[in-house]
């Protein structure tokens, strides 16, 4: 919506699947912090499928009750986000575990400039049965502390159900995500556009009523989130460490068995190192291919490794490199022909050479077929700017 209502500052926004039982309670605790605060509001209910009464206890309590067909924790607040009209936008669970009555602790950061005010349930006080075991000692605090680590950040509690945003940083953030990882595509999404973030403790309660979270499912689907978002440690990290640890491997045997914990570590070993080496430059290959891809599609932002290599990369210089790497390996393997020649073709032995020879010779043609690559994915960013 690209013109708000000026009289509306404050739009709740709750996504609702059968919460008979609690729908009602949110409501009314909205309502009164809007009549005590004194703030011009809106409540929306975006009822996601209810087969029991929670959409006429929501229309009878005066909240703005609208329907999403599309099942999915983010397809339900899309839908609502679509629909407000307010400047600040507070978001919470209908299941009654977040206590609406915190909503001024939300606003205060709002007003003052910050983009998104994140509730943290670690931060306040989780009262006893609101969270089981695993998801309070090892389910949020993994998947925070991957986000931590991924994308750089102090946040302590992603996943927290209740939160607040300004309308501008909403259409900054580009949301798309259907599911529950739509709770990570938010804090991600603020992170990547550098929006201002400002975390409050708030006390998190039992619910009532049918949890709709499948655990394993939804915790997978917030780390493959992360993980596409971040090609350092989906591709990156782990192509280096390997093609590192493969070519020393590979270097190091090629001179000749080594003794290793009293045995003789040789060619299988140097099978093995070669193949991962060829392996893990290709993961890196693609690690380069989807970070220019989603910076084409807007997903991620360039940063300064990006922008170096932009500036210092073009064609022939990658035509250069990978044409360097592949001559060398040409090299050992011409070398071991002409031996081979020279004994009238007769019995040889030099697999160590040949293995060697064979990884760089591919490394070398897949860096050339990669530049070729990688230069039109920049040519058409050009283009298109």
């Amino acid at each position: 919506m690209e013109k708000m209502d000026k009289e509306i500052e404050v739009s709740c926004v709750l996504p609702c699947l059968n919460e008979e039982e609690t729908i009602g309670s949110c409501i009314k605790k909205i309502q009164e912090v809007f009549e005590k605060e004194k703030i011009t509001g809106e409540i929306i209910v975006v009822d996601n499928g209810s087969v029991d009464k929670s959409r006429e206890i929501a229309e009878r309590e005066g909240a703005t009750v609208i329907s999403e067909a599309h099942k999915g924790y983010g397809a339900a607040y899309l839908r609502g986000l679509r629909e407000l009209k307010g400047k600040h936008i507070i978001m919470g669970d209908a299941d009654d575990t977040y206590n609406f009555y915190d909503i001024p602790k939300f606003l205060k950061p709002l007003r003052e400039g910050y983009d998104l005010v994140m509730g943290s349930r670690f931060k306040g006080k989780i009262t006893k049965g609101a969270m089981s075991w695993s998801h309070r000692y090892i389910g949020n605090p993994v998947l925070s502390g991957i986000c931590r680590l991924f994308f750089h950040t102090k946040l302590s509690d992603i996943h927290c159900g209740m939160r607040a945003l300004s309308h501008q940083a909403y259409k900054k953030m580009k949301l798309k995500t259907l599911g529950m990882e739509f709770a990570t595509e938010m804090v991600v999404s603020a992170l990547i556009n550098n929006l201002k973030i400002f975390e409050v403790p708030i006390d998190y309660h039992p619910r009532k009523g049918e949890s709709k979270l499948k655990p394993l499912y939804d915790a997978w689907r917030h780390t493959r989130f992360m993980l596409l978002y971040c090609p350092a440690w989906l591709y990156f990290v782990p192509g280096i460490l390997g093609f590192s640890a493969g070519m020393i491997l590979l270097l190091f045997l090629a001179g000749g068995p080594v003794y290793f914990l009293g045995r003789p570590w040789d060619l299988h070993l140097m099978a093995f190192a070669s193949v991962m080496s060829i392996l893990s430059y290709q993961v890196m290959n693609l690690g380069i291919y989807a970070h220019t891809f989603a910076l084409k599609q807007e997903f991620l932002k360039y940063d300064n490794i990006t922008l170096f290599f932009q500036r210092h990369f073009n064609l022939e210089k990658g035509l250069a490199f990978g044409g360097a790497i592949f001559l060398i390996g040409f090299v050992i393997l011409l070398s071991i022909f002409v031996d081979w020649f020279s004994h009238s073709f007769g019995a040889l032995y030099r697999i160590r050479e040949a293995i060697l020879a064979m990884t760089l010779l591919v490394i070398g043609l897949e860096t050339i077929f990669s530049s070729f690559f990688i230069s039109l994915l920049f040519l058409e960013k050009e283009i298109r700017s």
